[in-house]
């Protein structure tokens, strides 16, 4: 496989799930945060080059279907763990993005209570969401502007700001429907108040990814985040703010390739 290969795979009779697949090889689930699939775009047009990349969008994102029953971050994680499992892959590297992060780290706990030792091997956290920190609050992107996401979320948000009276009305549409389904998933303060003390069970080895400008959720957050994980690697990324890949591609992906080398 070389082209990006978009599928529906019915696993669950009330849950369709699509999946973006491109490359071949090790097995890599890429998982997006609130903006939706195309905020990972870069990193798995990258990793295709040597490996099999899979991003599900998840379900209530860009107009996909999200049963009832689907609500919480746990939920999800677990539909990616059974879903993983239905296709018969081993030895997958997570990477998650903003919440992503935060949906992969749920898949890593719900592993250590399983013994599937070999289904997920790897994991990448990149300035991910879901804990709670003493003094290091996750900004409430619910209430910000497109001036305001672009201050916060961007080392340098002039390249970044988009004048919302330029975007289309069904983009725009869209973009509020993911921001809802967001919010049902994360809630409105973004973390779940156990997961930080959970975080000690997870046994994988574990990058975790910063950019150094966040402003969404600080670099001393993520220095927090990481020292929680028992095997995890704390790494910056310099003048890159909540989406390192879109500022400094080259440099954040030097710290995944180095990663999954030898993971």
């Amino acid at each position: 496989m070389t082209e990006p290969l978009t599928r529906t795979i019915h696993w669950r009779p009330d849950l369709p799930l699509t999946l973006t697949e491109s490359g071949s090889g090790r097995i890599v689930l890429l998982l997006h945060g609130g903006g939706g699939p195309f905020t990972v775009q870069s990193i798995a047009t990258h990793l295709s080059q040597t490996m099999h990349v899979i991003v599900p969008t998840h379900p209530g994102w860009n107009g996909t279907e999200r049963p009832a029953w689907l609500s919480t971050i746990p939920d999800l994680a677990r539909v990616y763990v059974q879903m993983l499992k239905s296709q018969g892959y081993q030895d997958v590297l997570v990477i998650g993005s903003s919440m992503g992060g935060w949906v992969a780290c749920e898949m890593a706990l719900h592993m250590a209570h399983h013994d599937d030792a070999q289904l997920l091997t790897g994991l990448v956290i990149i300035d991910a969401t879901g804990v709670e920190i003493a003094g290091q609050p996750i900004r409430d992107f619910y209430a910000l502007d497109a001036r305001g996401i672009a201050e916060y979320s961007y080392h340098d948000p002039a390249r970044f700001y988009v004048d919302p009276a330029t975007i289309p009305p069904a983009q725009a549409a869209r973009q509020r429907a993911n921001m809802a389904t967001m919010r049902i998933f994360a809630g409105d303060q973004m973390y779940d108040p156990t997961l930080l003390t959970r975080l000690g069970q997870i046994q994988l080895p574990t990058l975790v990814l910063w950019g150094d400008s966040d402003r969404i959720v600080t670099p001393a957050y993520g220095r927090a985040f990481a020292a929680a994980i028992p095997h995890a690697r704390f790494t910056t990324v310099s003048a890159a703010g909540h989406l390192p890949h879109f500022e400094q591609p080259e440099a954040t992906f030097a710290a995944i390739d180095a990663f999954a080398e030898h993971r």
